[in-house]
């Protein structure tokens, strides 16, 4: 009797083992009745009927990542080019991925990789170098809708390396080399050109401020000799004035001036130690005589004629006793 419960015991014990099932946090378990798929299991706590179903897929359905292998495409001009690529994706529907394909990861790398060479092979070697964001794109159009049948959603594609081959890099290297020595002297003629135009700019400015410089100059030495020719003008008339209301007196008066003056010049010359030249002395005295003469009609003078008469009485007697000498300065 002991046996028999001990027995029973163990059998409601296997019979709650094979019929509750915990589907952790992150997959879906499929369940199969007689074989044949009947529904999915979502995370948590499922009884099942004992020997009856049983489970038949546990899938995961949190976002994977599959690696492509490194491949050899041939690109439209012919280069060879070694690829690898990453495909990012995720199950949506856990019957459709367990039942839809066999081999899921397999299916997808396959696709992918057929893909990549077809999408690739149509473009030149630049392309794939300078358009990555276009062949990530147009892989994951193409890869997603071919695998939405499966169940599941590509989210992304992406190429990690392209490595062209060694000549070619070579000749890339070489290229890039040439192109930034075209650039450096581009920069450079254009330094020069605009240091050029900035520097006759500069001569331009200058010849045009030296040039005003210059008609301001000769502005202001006409404008200088016409008021010296105005003064001299004025002059000459006052004197013409002062000539023609004192006769000869007035003209006495400015010879003498400029013959004392040439006199005074002689003497401060620093050519000669000693200069003989002779002076008529009654020339020099009626000069002064003369401009005795115009003083004294200028200052409204109103001395007698007997004054007058001895002044002209001691320059006559001047005269007569006045001889021709030698004066050394």
């Amino acid at each position: 009797m002991g046996g028999f419960l001990i027995a029973l015991l163990g059998l409601l014990v296997i019979l709650l083992v094979t019929c509750v099932r915990v589907v952790r946090q992150g997959h879906v378990y499929t369940i199969e009745r007689f074989g044949r798929f009947t529904k999915s299991a979502e995370p948590g706590l499922h009884i099942i009927v004992p020997f009856i179903d049983r489970v038949g897929h546990k899938i995961n359905v949190m976002e994977q990542v599959l690696d492509i292998p490194g491949q050899e495409i041939i690109t439209r001009d012919n280069a060879m080019v070694g690829v690898d690529a990453v495909v990012f994706f995720q199950v949506l529907d856990a019957g459709k991925a367990a039942y839809e394909v066999s081999g899921l990861h397999n299916a997808i790398l396959a696709l992918t990789t057929t893909n990549l060479r077809t999408v690739m092979g149509s473009m030149d070697l630049d392309e794939t170098l300078s358009k990555r964001d276009e062949i990530n794109a147009r892989l994951l159009s193409v890869v997603d809708h071919a695998t939405s049948p499966w169940g599941i959603k590509i989210t992304r594609v992406e190429i990690k390396d392209i490595r062209p081959p060694l000549d070619i890099s070579e000749a890339m290297a070489r290229q890039m080399k040439a192109e930034r020595l075209k650039r450096a002297e581009i920069l450079e003629a254009e330094g020069d050109r605009a240091s050029n135009i900035l520097r006759a700019e500069g001569d331009k400015q200058s010849a045009i401020l030296k040039a005003e410089g210059k008609r301001e100059a000769a502005f202001r030495d006409a404008e200088a000799r016409e008021r010296a020719a105005e003064a001299e003008a004025k002059a000459t008339e006052m004197v013409s004035n002062a000539i023609a209301g004192s006769g000869s007196q007035a003209i006495n008066y400015f010879v003498a001036q400029e013959y004392t003056k040439a006199v005074a010049k002689f003497a401060e010359s620093p050519n000669a130690k000693t200069i003989l030249f002779p002076i008529e002395a009654t020339q020099l005295i009626g000069t002064l005589g003369g401009i005795g003469e115009l003083a004294r009609e200028v200052m409204g003078d109103s001395r007698s004629p007997k004054d007058s008469g001895s002044a002209s009485l001691n320059l006559d007697r001047a005269d007569r006793t006045s001889v021709p000498r030698t004066r050394g300065s």
